[in-house]
């Protein structure tokens, strides 16, 4: 199994189902840093979108991290709105 392998599956169980030590909506979000990193500002925003899609819709179980991942995705147009302005955050 490569390493990418071992990242995404953990704990799969012999002949069961892996199970995945992040949530999708957490991969979405590392994405879209290593997209910010990498200075991919479209497919940062697109990924963006993504989030905000998946975090706006109406949750399939409560599980009181909603706050927490609203401010994830405020600061995340944050910081691509701040690195497509990099004049404005001299000022």
């Amino acid at each position: 199994m490569s390493q990418s392998d071992e990242d995404l599956a953990r704990d799969g169980g012999t002949g069961g189902a892996p199970r995945y030590s992040r949530r999708l909506s957490d991969k979405i979000l590392i994405a879209f840093h290593h997209a910010c990193d990498q200075a991919d500002f479209q497919v940062a925003e697109q990924l963006l979108q993504v989030l905000e899609m998946m975090l706006t819709r109406r949750p399939l179980t409560p599980d009181g991290t909603r706050r927490r991942n609203m401010e994830s995705l405020v600061a995340a147009h944050e910081r691509l709105w701040y690195l497509r302005h990099p004049n404005l955050n001299d000022q």
